[in-house]
């Protein structure tokens, strides 16, 4: 490193670094982008043009470094520190069983006859009100909750591993006078 060098780069380091933290907003990524910057900087120190502004020169560099670092962390994950990440959120459940959840989901789907089907799909995945599926299947409101009630019973029979049991299949029915 010669002389003329250092006296040209290191009265500039406090606004590299002020325009790096900037750009960046993040002192630790700042000061790594300096860093990167005065490398370069030394590395090629030969190719800049001769009683050119060292000045504008760094922070050239700098600037299209900074880009660069911007352009590559958007089109990647956010880097996370383990120390500062909540335990759950390093674990993630298997997609294969979430796979078959799902098929199963569809399989118990089309075990349930039309009238409860169409009920279920319109109140839970259509979200619609109990009055508006009532509309749009031209039967009175009582009818929509009675029949979203026994398809999700037999919804859950069928999606739990547990068989029916004995007597269960329809409630007790009593009369009151």
């Amino acid at each position: 490193m010669t002389v003329n060098m250092v006296r040209q780069i290191e009265p500039l380091v406090p606004a590299l670094r002020r325009y790096a933290r900037a750009l960046l907003r993040d002192r630790s990524a700042a000061d790594d982008l300096v860093q990167d910057c005065l490398e370069r900087a030394i590395g090629r120190w030969h190719q800049r043009r001769e009683g050119g502004d060292a000045r504008a020169w760094l922070f050239t560099i700098l600037h299209n470094l900074a880009m660069t670092r911007l352009r590559r962390a958007s089109e990647r994950p956010a880097h996370l520190a383990l120390d500062d990440t909540a335990e759950a959120s390093l674990s993630v459940a298997a997609s294969q069983e979430d796979r078959m959840r799902y098929r199963d989901l569809l399989a118990a789907l089309q075990q349930l006859p039309d009238e409860q089907r169409t009920v279920l799909l319109l109140v839970t995945v259509e979200e619609l009100s109990y009055a508006d599926a009532a509309k749009v299947l031209d039967i009175p409101v009582g009818t929509v909750m009675s029949r979203l009630s026994r398809a999700r019973e037999r919804l859950l029979r069928l999606m739990s591993a547990e068989p029916p049991a004995a007597g269960s299949a329809h409630p007790h029915l009593r009369s009151v006078k």
